[in-house]
């Protein structure tokens, strides 16, 4: 007898909470950057956008061990695991990171702060310039789901070990 995958019943948790979570959606009625006058900040139209998730980076992953282990991270929803490039005096690095869609305890209501004045030290060096609550999140590689890093990692193993057998 074949595992059926349990169903996620309509209106649980996942699916009321995850598109208020996911910060690379606009609400209706938010205004966009470039809808602000000069006289205005970003701040005072915040979606909260920063404090509805937060990014560690994680190591590259080079063994099955690792994409297990990223499987996992994946396992437990609400987590993304995603690739970008950067390239510095002409190499191109690619770091991985891990986002956690969770709401911070202190966002009030109003998307503002309720502890400003003590607020973590990575809040406070983040500055509405750099703000990013109306910009879409665009990845170069991302994974959602436990199947795709795993079929990912199979197939990064499998070229690896095809590139060694050449050598």
């Amino acid at each position: 007898m074949s595992k059926k995958k349990p169903e996620v019943p309509l209106g649980s948790i996942k699916n009321i909470l995850l598109p208020i979570l996911r910060p690379d959606l606009m609400p209706p009625g938010a205004v966009h950057r470039d809808e602000i006058t000069p006289d205005d900040s970003p701040c005072n139209h915040c979606v909260g956008k920063c404090c509805r998730y937060f990014t560690v980076p994680i190591k590259t992953p080079r063994t099955k061990a690792d994409f297990d282990e990223y499987r996992w991270y994946l396992a437990h929803g609400q987590t993304v695991i995603f690739t970008e490039t950067e390239t510095k005096n002409g190499k191109s690095l690619t770091r991985w990171n891990l986002v956690v869609w969770t709401i911070c305890q202190y966002l009030l209501p109003d998307n503002r702060c309720g502890i400003y004045h003590t607020r973590p030290q990575v809040c406070r060096d983040y500055k509405s310039e750099d703000c990013e609550y109306d910009t879409p999140w665009v990845f170069e590689q991302s994974f959602e789901t436990p199947d795709s890093i795993q079929s990912y990692g199979e197939q990064f193993l499998e070229e690896r070990r095809a590139a060694r057998r050449k050598k």
